[in-house]
């Protein structure tokens, strides 16, 4: 069960002005921080589908289910699952994403998520899911605002059961667990855990400003000068771009 008690790294606050930026700009900040390798860790591996791309980033705190919607036999086992998952949920502080590994894939046969869920799970609480498996009501649950990024679409909810849940989960080839922060958009999803998190939004708004104070306006001011002029321009904004970076970080940056 999770630990209500914890202290969140980041407030409300800080949450709300991650959702400001998308995913990629996220990461960008996060890859300055970290002491793991940024070329391979944090974010999804395998491809996902943003069925909402309308409402924006999410953002939250990961809660964490396991299900396994062709084995009937999980409602006999634990007639209860239901019920004690939608306890533990209620437990944890928000906002919350449900992070939901589907032990068939890629033989998705039915869906955790649709309408009742969608609604019922953001009274909990939850702003959306990430799911291996699928969803299914999209309007719907577009409309009870719970966000969705999943593997496709389906039709029925087969066997779906709580199978396990408040344990590490592997979707889209990566590893979750429960207070791992998430933000996720249509490019994908990152999953940064409690130790990166206090410098993370520091580190995001930086390297927006960086990037909107050197290289993007020196690119667009380019029209009427002549290669030359236009080449000279953008090597001096890289390399500005690289003084601001480590002087900040201590390193050079990816130009």
């Amino acid at each position: 069960m999770a630990d209500t008690a914890k202290a969140r790294p980041l407030s409300h606050s800080d949450l709300l002005q991650l959702k400001r930026w998308n995913t990629p700009t996220i990461y960008n900040g996060w890859e300055q921080i970290t002491r793991r390798d940024a070329g391979a860790d944090a974010f999804n591996i395998e491809e996902t589908h943003d069925f909402m791309p309308q409402m924006g980033p999410m953002v939250g705190y990961a809660v964490t289910l396991v299900i396994e919607p062709s084995n009937a036999a999980h409602r006999t086992a634990n007639p209860n699952a239901g019920a004690e998952f939608r306890q533990y949920i209620a437990s944890v502080p928000g906002p919350k994403i449900i992070v939901v590994q589907d032990l068939d894939k890629p033989r998705v046969l039915g869906s955790t998520w649709g309408e009742v869920s969608a609604n019922m799970f953001r009274a909990l609480g939850c702003v959306g899911t990430i799911t291996d498996g699928a969803i299914r009501d999209l309007d719907e649950m577009t409309s009870a605002g719970f966000k969705a990024l999943a593997r496709r679409l389906c039709v029925g909810h087969a066997h779906v059961h709580p199978v396990r849940w408040g344990c590490e989960v592997e979707v889209f080839g990566r590893t979750v667990k429960p207070d791992d922060l998430i933000h996720a958009d249509k490019h994908g999803f990152l999953v940064i855990p409690p130790e990166e998190q206090p410098g993370l939004l520091e580190a995001a708004r930086f390297m927006d400003e960086n990037e909107c104070t050197t290289v993007i306006p020196a690119a667009r001011s380019c029209e009427g000068l002549s290669t030359a002029q236009a080449l000279a321009g953008l090597e001096q904004s890289i390399a500005q771009f690289g003084r601001n970076l480590k002087a900040r970080f201590s390193r050079q940056g990816e130009w």
